[in-house]
């Protein structure tokens, strides 16, 4: 081997088999397209995590507000049961009323033919 200095120029000439040159330019079109979706790989995650902490972001400004209604509906269930144990009451109370009106009604008849019957009798004071 020797030792010369390698001439390299604007009219220097290289020769390569056509097989060569084809793989190469196969390689480097592999290249690009291998970067080219791995670019747009890394975009599609970057969003997907931008989007994901928005709705983290979206999801915790609302627990208050849902904090708020929930404690609203309990509040709201609370004041039904009281309204259904009154209704029941009033329920309760107006049989109670009807019978004892009956029975003062009865009473009242009781005390009438009483009243007649001493008036009958002429033991009345009049």
């Amino acid at each position: 081997m020797s030792n010369k200095p390698l001439d390299i120029g604007e009219e220097a000439r290289v020769q390569m088999p056509m097989k060569t040159v084809a793989s190469l330019i196969i390689l480097v079109a592999m290249g690009v397209f291998a970067y080219t979706e791995l670019t747009a790989r890394l975009v599609s995650l970057e969003t997907s995590r931008e989007l994901f902490e928005n709705d983290l972001l979206k999801k915790s400004e609302q627990v208050p507000v849902d904090q708020e209604q929930h404690f609203l509906l309990e509040d709201l269930y609370k004041s039904v049961e009281k309204m259904e144990e009154t209704q029941e009451m009033n329920m309760t109370n107006k049989v109670n009323i009807e019978f004892l009106k009956t029975q003062l009604d009865k009473a009242l008849e009781d005390v009438e033919e009483l009243k007649d019957k001493v008036r009958a009798n002429g033991n009345g004071h009049q």
